[in-house]
């Protein structure tokens, strides 16, 4: 089992100055402790939970960018983008140019958007969850085409329309930049995970709940003839629990039993980079005597 970082939080003790040399060291203190995976929250608003929007958030996008520039090993995502934030044509291209100049580093996570106050206090469209899942598996359709160098004609959907589904250059990544699905939903995310995605992310709190999540992801594998075993399984978990190791171990032990592939852990601590170097480094290694 591998073990991956997610930052949250942006508010530097030291103000926003300190933040791109605070981001260049958690990438090189993800690397060095040896973490396989490294994202930020695709928000436009920091998360209610988490002070809300008179807190810090930096654009996602570009923030991978710097962080690919800033790294050379982890694989880059944002965990996860919501299918309202950016046009799927447009979205198609940013990760491709990020999964150009990262060498073939970057992940699509996507998943239908939920914080609606960031929708209305910028002025984005937010339509109901119905249409949002409909937008979502379009929008999977629409990144495909986007990224299939045979198929250039128009893409006509119920919600976009492409004249010319083109992306010069073509990503690094073959045959398209791995899409992971963030989410759990049996009915409508599950479901899609097993028609579109290369990886899911999933929002449990036990391995009893990854255990019947995973059996439902595999039974919508069967019924569409899909591959459950091509499919990259990741769980997120709070950065607390790697405050307690041998529990920690333990947990992990038992979702790597289920194919569980990466644990992502979640921080919002204001100097990530120092977090990573005591809290990720010593989990690394007790994830690698699991085998």
């Amino acid at each position: 089992m591998r073990l991956g970082v997610h930052i949250m939080g942006f508010d530097h003790p030291d103000g926003p100055g300190a933040l791109g040399p605070e981001l260049a060291a958690a990438g090189a203190a993800a690397e060095a402790a040896g973490a396989s995976w490294l994202s930020v929250m695709d928000h436009y608003f920091q998360m209610e939970q988490l002070g809300g929007p008179e807190l810090a958030m930096l654009e996602c996008y570009t923030t991978l960018g710097y962080l690919a520039a800033h790294t050379s090993t982890v694989r880059l995502g944002a965990l996860v983008t919501g299918v309202t934030y950016r046009h799927p044509g447009l979205l198609a291209k940013i990760v491709s140019t990020l999964d150009t100049l990262s060498g073939g580093r970057a992940t699509l996570g996507i998943g239908a958007a939920w914080y609606e106050r960031e929708h209305l206090g910028l002025g984005v469209p937010f339509p109901p969850v119905a249409e949002r899942f409909e937008r979502l598996e379009e929008t999977l359709r629409v990144c495909l085409r986007v990224w299939d160098p045979e198929d250039n004609g128009p893409f006509e959907g119920e919600y976009y329309r492409l004249a010319e589904p083109r992306d010069v250059p073509a990503p690094l990544s073959r045959p398209h930049p791995e899409i992971m699905i963030g989410g759990s939903g049996e009915k409508k995310t599950l479901r899609l995970v097993a028609q579109y995605a290369d990886a899911c992310n999933l929002l449990t709190s036990t391995p009893q709940e990854t255990a019947h999540k995973l059996d439902v992801l595999r039974r919508h594998c069967d019924d569409l003839g899909r591959d459950y075993d091509r499919i990259r399984k990741t769980v997120i978990c709070r950065g607390e629990a790697l405050g307690d190791l041998d529990a920690f171990g333990r947990e992990m032990a038992d979702h790597a039993g289920l194919g569980i592939d990466t644990v992502i852990a979640a921080t919002a601590e204001p100097r990530p980079a120092r977090w990573i170097e005591e809290r990720v480094a010593p989990a690394v290694r007790r994830l690698a005597e699991l085998g």
